[in-house]
């Protein structure tokens, strides 16, 4: 199959396009700048210049390959207009994917967040959410999986609250860097909220199995670690960067501080049963050893 992919030099495209790359796929990779065309080229994809905002350059991509793989989104959350324009410009470029999609049969895999449900951890059943600072993302998502009824076969893999590798990315990249900048290893609240994790290959194998099998209108979970608690993760910080582990007001996260302090564990149960998914990597605790001081 040939595999439009959005994202596709990020923390999780990368992993991708390597797993599509591995298992018999070829790329057309969407890449923003230079230095992401060679790294797409070098990884042996084919690049296609142009961002999420280029809704013709999309749709030229969507004609010329079997399917779509959509990673991209603005990693600016500096502020909450910043954070709501990324949600602005990535449903825009959803509704286009799929309406150049519709019709064709074609696979259409999406990404969004594991939702919070009081009390339990969260399940593939459980609704997106469409409230609170990036509820728009879980509104355009349920629309792409809704083109199911019209000749789209659009399924969303939900990522944890951290997708790591060799110690970086996801919200527990945000607490290091977080720390890095202040001197601290904090955590919002009492710390005993838990995020879910997962590693990026790992994340990346479950992509693949979504775009080759996942019936039109499904979602997934690529949950390893059900969740761990952010003192804990902040006190493995802490240690590797030589800093005091300490409580810090939700606001030191900015429009992420209420997500950061709410307890919203996961499994993926039912997509490692239906899919044949089974996490081999690291578990984030593990992985963030590799954080160099």
């Amino acid at each position: 199959m040939r595999v439009f992919v959005t994202g596709a030099t990020g923390l999780i495209g990368s992993p991708v396009v390597a797993e599509l790359l591995g298992n018999g796929h070829t790329v057309l990779a969407l890449t923003r700048s230079d230095t992401s065309a060679r790294a797409a080229e070098a990884a042996g994809a084919q690049p296609l210049r142009g961002g999420l905002a280029d809704l013709d350059i999309l749709r030229h991509g969507v004609a010329h390959t079997d399917g779509v793989i959509h990673l991209a989104f603005g990693n600016d959350f500096s502020s909450a207009d910043a954070l709501a324009r990324a949600v602005a410009e990535e449903s825009a470029a959803l509704a286009a994917l799929g309406e150049a999609l519709a019709g064709s049969d074609r696979p259409l895999v999406t990404v969004s967040g594991t939702p919070y449900v009081p009390g339990r951890a969260s399940t593939e059943a459980d609704p997106a959410p469409t409230d609170g600072p990036v509820g728009g993302r879980g509104r355009a998502v349920t629309a792409a999986l809704g083109l199911a009824s019209r000749g789209v076969r659009s399924t969303a893999v939900r990522m944890p609250r951290t997708v790591h590798n060799d110690g970086n990315g996801g919200f527990a990249g945000l607490l290091t860097g977080t720390a890095r900048r202040t001197g601290v290893s904090g955590y919002p609240g009492d710390g005993a909220q838990r995020w879910p994790a997962v590693h990026a290959l790992d994340a990346a194998v479950l992509f693949r199995l979504a775009l080759e099998r996942a019936p039109a209108g499904t979602t997934w979970h690529a949950v390893a670690d059900e969740g761990d608690r952010v003192r804990d993760i902040a006190a493995v910080i802490g240690r590797r960067l030589g800093l005091p582990v300490e409580a810090v007001p939700a606001e030191t996260y900015g429009p992420l501080g209420p997500i950061f302090a709410t307890d919203q564990p996961a499994t993926s149960a039912h997509t490692r049963q239906a899919l044949g998914w089974q996490p081999r990597h690291p578990g984030l605790l593990a992985d963030l050893e590799n954080i160099q001081p």
